[in-house]
């Protein structure tokens, strides 16, 4: 081959243009391809508007995909620090809130504007309103080891990233394609499937608690067995819970009720009862302590008089309901067994998850290309040569909290350099082709 190394980058979101400049910086002759008339799209929504573009924790549980170690290897390559360094060349300065990192404006569309303006500087060929509709690996000898084929022109690369995205938030212009692309080189898709969603509940009670929001630890557990975790508020809708812990839980539950089974939603509305140590036992223990001082002071009082101060009068109403307590009969009457039941049902509000939310309500995707089928250190298929890996598109998503597009700069600052033939010693290449052995084939 003779001249620059041309380029191909599928998808202009966050992984993509990182991956464009990438590549660009290292030389290549590089054309971003995107079906929006414009880049960096669902940038412009992200927290709130307001671009949450990584976070000073990046302990590796913040990431989640079929192989855990995965994450961890990327991530190793290009972290925190060099995402810091590079955003801070291109002009974004940084300001923390509680560790979560937006940019110094407050505004997503500098991320966005930041990282179209260096594409452009470098040289990068934006090819706007161009959806590929197929992508070909090319024999030897073609000149080429790509062609991407769009609507009205086919291009053509030596080397290829794959940055199109997941079929969340499709409005966004994210529609899933590019697993199709991916399937059609040879590629594995780990079924996608919404995540940071709200969960939808069989309870017919929650028309009634629809609009409240109360401090939570919600915990989901798949056939008894609990799977995640997570404390903050949760909001209450008419069909189930919703807000950040929700979103934190929701790609386990929604795997579990894919795979058939039972899926149950179990909330803490008290956590600060069974904090740290008194968690259990003690914890109960703590909370019945506490409300027997309540029925001393307030025994004359009604059980949605008495719930006054610690639930909205809603979620008060409920819970005497579920612990099988009258509306009208004062505290003071009751009994032992009803008193326990009223504690039980507030330490562990259990609810039936039925589903998740649609890929339209949904931010992210769980599943998409099998990391087993790519090399964690470059990014490229163990498949097919020059054929690179970035963002949504990967089994690869991220908590709540600049996770996800801490992930999309890693993918695709290492998936742009290797495709613009970045090479090192200490790539793993062939080491990582021996995954494959005992893996099966599959698809969606």
């Amino acid at each position: 081959m003779t001249g620059k190394r041309r380029v191909l980058v599928i998808g202009g979101g966050a992984s993509g243009l990182m991956a464009a400049i990438a590549a660009a910086e290292r030389g290549a002759k590089v054309t971003l391809l995107e079906r929006n008339r414009q880049v960096g799209k669902k940038i412009l929504v992200t927290g709130n508007g307001r671009c949450n573009l990584t976070n000073l924790d990046q302990d590796l549980s913040h990431y989640r995909g079929g192989e855990p170690g995965f994450a961890a290897a990327v991530l190793g390559e290009f972290g925190l620090s060099e995402t810091l360094e590079r955003f801070k060349r291109m002009g974004v300065h940084t300001r923390s809130r509680n560790g979560y990192l937006y940019p110094y404006s407050d505004q997503a569309s500098s991320v966005a504007d930041a990282l179209r303006m260096e594409a452009e500087h470098l040289g990068v060929k934006l090819a706007l309103g161009n959806q590929v509709l197929a992508l070909e690996a090319l024999p030897e000898g073609k000149g080429a080891r790509f062609a991407a084929r769009t609507e009205g022109w086919t291009y053509e690369g030596d080397a290829c990233v794959l940055a199109a995205g997941s079929a969340a938030a499709p409005a966004t212009g994210s529609d899933g394609s590019g697993y199709a692309l991916a399937q059609s080189l040879g590629h594995r898709i780990i079924k996608p499937l919404p995540a940071l969603t709200a969960l939808r509940c069989r309870e017919a009670f929650y028309g009634r608690l629809a609009g409240l929001r109360m401090e939570a630890v919600v915990r989901i557990l798949a056939d008894g067995k609990e799977l995640a975790s997570d404390r903050g508020e949760v909001q209450f809708t008419k069909n189930g819970i919703s807000g950040i812990p929700v979103f934190q839980v929701s790609r386990f539950a929604v795997r579990a009720l894919d795979e058939g089974k039972k899926v149950e939603g179990r909330l803490d509305l008290l956590p600060g009862f069974a904090a740290g140590k008194e968690e259990g036992k003690e914890g109960s223990a703590r909370l019945e302590a506490f409300f027997l001082e309540r029925l001393r002071d307030g025994g004359w009082k009604n059980g949605e008089q008495l719930l006054t101060g610690l639930f909205p009068g809603k979620m008060s109403l409920c819970l005497l309901e579920r612990a099988g307590i009258p509306r009208g009969r004062r505290a003071e009457e009751w009994s032992r067994e009803e008193l326990s039941r009223l504690l039980a049902v507030i330490r562990d509000f259990r609810t039936e998850i039925a589903a998740g939310g649609s890929f339209e309500q949904a931010q992210v995707c769980s599943g998409g290309v099998d990391t087993a089928q790519i090399c964690p250190q470059t990014m490229e298929s163990l498949l097919v040569p020059e054929l690179y890996f970035a963002g949504e598109a990967v089994d690869i998503d991220g908590a709540c909290g600049g996770y996800n597009l801490q992930w999309a700069w890693s993918s695709g600052c290492i998936a742009g350099s290797y495709a613009a033939g970045k090479r090192q010693a200490g790539c793993e290449f062939e080491k990582s082709r021996g995954r494959l052995e005992s893996q099966e084939g599959g698809g969606l």
